[in-house]
């Protein structure tokens, strides 16, 4: 008996967020409808919404993300860049939302211009995979050293941003970063 396969969402639109997260949660939970009302009740009085592109498709900003997150009863912890990613203790990480520089493309054409994207990482089955929506299938990173140099490479590479997804025992408790580091 064969596991399970890793469920995995392609790009569409500008819906990369939602891709992310329902890439990490291993399931289709967060719909863009659902997107959409959490960007309004962010900023119910504004008449073009600050959380997501004013065409509608998408292109929501981390807000949303940590807000969709805390309504599954997750928390999303900034990472920050400069402490050693030694110091994690995947244990205790559900998995990671990165937003990182993707290139812009038309068709078969490569703009010389990035966006940011959001993309998910997280271990399915004892491996880490790369469940970035812009590639056509979860790629298999492999076990916590190659998840540590994964996440340096994004960091290395600039204009990167990392988000630790745990429970909200996890972050409250600090337990996501082992204890000589908690106590700084």
């Amino acid at each position: 008996m064969g596991e399970a396969p890793v469920y995995h969402e392609r790009q569409r639109l500008e819906l990369c967020a939602i891709h992310a997260l329902n890439n990490l949660l291993q399931s289709s939970e967060i719909t863009q409808r659902r997107a959409e009302e959490i960007c309004w009740g962010l900023s119910p009085h504004s008449v073009i919404n600050p959380h997501r592109s004013f065409l509608g498709t998408g292109n929501y900003d981390v807000n949303v993300i940590m807000a969709a997150l805390q309504t599954l009863d997750y928390a999303a912890v900034w990472w920050d860049k400069r402490r050693s990613l030694e110091s994690l203790v995947l244990g205790e990480i559900f998995g990671f939302i990165l937003n990182i520089p993707s290139p812009i493309s038309l068709g078969f054409l490569s703009l010389p211009i990035t966006r940011k994207h959001w993309i998910a990482v997280r271990q399915i089955n004892g491996i880490y995979y790369n469940l970035d929506s812009k590639l056509k299938a979860p790629l298999r990173l492999g076990g916590p050293q190659e998840l540590r140099s994964f996440l340096q490479g994004c960091i290395a590479r600039g204009s990167c941003e990392i988000l630790l997804v745990v429970t909200k025992d996890v972050e409250e408790a600090r337990l996501w970063i082992n204890e000589a580091e908690r106590l700084t």
